[in-house]
């Protein structure tokens, strides 16, 4: 983006940054909860990318400053080093302020709903599910966010076959530092190579567990955009007796409860509370999550292809990564990136592995909006 293009775009964010501060004075703003949350959201992500975009002028202006000074013949060694310094500021702020100005999915400062499956591989790919929540809830600890079980069935062994959670802020997120920003492209197949533990000859086995992270939906969704599909008439709520491995009663009343999407057929069973009211909140949480993935899923397809982000459509199908225990080496097939650091991963130090895909994001965003510069408008 030249600095051109970039002043525009700020213009018109302190244009939008203007009409929102008038909204947030209005006191109707707030008979309204769901449009106050909507304009208390966008706010915060302006306001920070203006700040930005001030301490570079600031910092400009200073670097400026001390070049004149110089210029006037002062020579002076601590104020070279401090030219020096400030110019080495001004570029980090620009760069930074770059990065904020780069176009964004805009669910990335929402809020997920993950799941993991066991997929090829029985029991040891159970076994590792378990390992890939562990390392997932280890991530969100580290960056102090809150991990909620939604509904899981276990195996005898300790396994996992699927397991769904919540992974939540606390507090608003800056742009781009949502959960959904970091944690969206572990969407895809987890490839597991090791030993198991059920193997008596040594031998190495490979095996697969599926991950599926979607942006939760809100309430203003639900208010918005799902009306009609979250409508009663349109949900067939069945409860039942919770079971556990092996399909034991684990529980003596019908607390279970699954709910069926009657138009699309999508079906959401929880069991894991122990009232019937928390499992049927469970499962509406995850249904609505599924529906506004289904309709942006319908959204997407119907766009042109040169609009697509080109990580954000990944087929979910796709291999995406493999962990290999033998040679304590883990590797992302979509970046090409390589560590042989399998345990630090396992405990939850995902940073390198997602940083490289939130820059190959970035990169692909970037060539998208300048090819679209270059095409102009169609």
């Amino acid at each position: 983006m030249s600095e051109h293009e970039d002043g525009d775009r700020l213009a018109s964010l302190r244009r939008e940054h203007a009409s929102l501060q008038e909204s947030m004075a209005d006191p109707t703003l707030h008979d309204d909860p769901v449009r106050a949350r909507r304009v208390g959201r966008r706010y915060a992500e302006l306001e920070g990318i203006l700040e930005a975009a001030d301490r570079v002028s600031s910092t400009a202006e200073d670097v400026a400053t001390a070049r004149e000074l110089a210029e006037l013949g002062e020579d002076d060694d601590e104020l070279a080093a401090e030219t020096d310094r400030l110019a080495e500021r001004l570029q980090a702020e620009r760069a930074h302020l770059e990065d904020l100005l780069v176009p964004r999915d805009p669910d990335d400062s929402r809020d997920v709903i993950l799941e993991i499956k066991a997929g090829a591989g029985g029991e040891e790919s159970a076994l590792f599910a378990a390992e890939m929540l562990r390392m997932y809830r280890s991530f969100a600890d580290a960056r102090g966010w809150r991990t909620e079980v939604l509904t899981s069935s276990e195996t005898e062994l300790g396994g996992l076959k699927d397991v769904t959670v919540a992974i939540v802020a606390r507090g608003a997120s800056a742009p781009g530092e949502g959960v959904y920003a970091h944690l969206k492209h572990e969407a895809g197949v987890h490839r597991v190579q090791r030993v198991p533990v059920t193997e008596s000859q040594g031998r190495i086995h490979t095996s697969a567990v599926g991950v599926l992270v979607l942006p939760e939906a809100d309430e203003a969704d639900e208010s918005e955009l799902l009306a009609e599909a979250m409508a009663p008439a349109n949900l067939r709520i069945d409860v039942f007796r919770s079971s556990g491995p092996g399909g034991q009663s684990v529980n003596t009343t019908d607390s279970a409860v699954r709910i069926t999407h009657v138009p699309t057929g999508l079906v959401v069973s929880c069991q894991d509370q122990k009232s019937q009211l928390q499992n049927r909140e469970q499962a509406l949480r995850i249904l609505r999550t599924r529906l506004l993935d289904a309709r942006r899923a319908e959204q997407e397809a119907a766009s042109s292809a040169a609009r697509r982000s080109q990580v954000r459509t990944v087929d979910r199908s796709e291999r995406i990564r493999t962990y290999n225990f033998p040679e304590s080496r883990v590797a992302d097939h979509r970046t090409g990136y390589k560590a042989n650091n399998l345990a630090q991963v396992l405990a939850g130090d995902l940073g390198e592995l997602i940083d490289s895909s939130r820059r190959a994001e970035r990169e692909a965003r970037l060539a998208e909006a300048a090819r679209e510069g270059t095409e102009g408008p169609a």
